[in-house]
């Protein structure tokens, strides 16, 4: 494989973003909207000056002839509640599909580290045979590096109750 098809992979697996982007749904769509707008202060604002006229409105502060939902304001905690479960499900909708993308790019960087872990391989056989050849001892250092990958290995070790 030459440099430039080795590159040319690479950023086709960088671009596998853009790739995800273009096949979301209508409904993945609308979901990152309206998590996004929910998700931000001017929403939270939004909520709070409408909360706030509500029980001006229903407190009777401005005339007994506005009030529309009495104390306890019963629909004001249905309206609250309702829009608590709407919000609840497009952010489990979104959460859900990042969960996927997140296991995707998960999975590429993992080809990614074999690639790469192929390549410093290769590098490190040349390296060793130009040592050889110039009748350079590097059984030390190769040594020293399997030792080092040894003790990282112990160090991060992954149990299957951790999966």
């Amino acid at each position: 494989m030459t440099n430039e098809e080795k590159i040319s992979k690479n950023v086709r697996a960088i671009n596998k973003n853009k790739e995800i982007r273009k096949v979301l749904s209508f409904g993945d769509k609308i979901s990152d909207t309206i998590t996004t707008i929910a998700g931000s202060v001017p929403f939270l604002l939004l909520n709070v000056f409408i909360f706030i006229g509500w029980l001006i409105l229903n407190t009777g502060q401005l005339g007994d002839q506005y009030i529309f939902d009495e104390f306890p304001f019963g629909l004001l905690t249905t309206s609250v509640s309702l829009e608590a479960i709407i919000l609840a499900v497009f952010v489990l909708i979104t959460q859900n599909r990042q969960a996927a993308h997140s296991d995707l790019r998960s999975e590429l960087d993992y080809v990614t580290d074999l690639h790469a872990n192929a390549d410093l391989g290769a590098i490190l056989s040349v390296l060793t045979r130009i040592a050889d050849k110039q009748g350079i001892g590097v059984a030390d250092v190769v040594t020293q590096l399997h030792t080092d990958h040894n003790a990282i290995d112990s160090k991060h070790q992954v149990t299957e109750s951790e999966l």
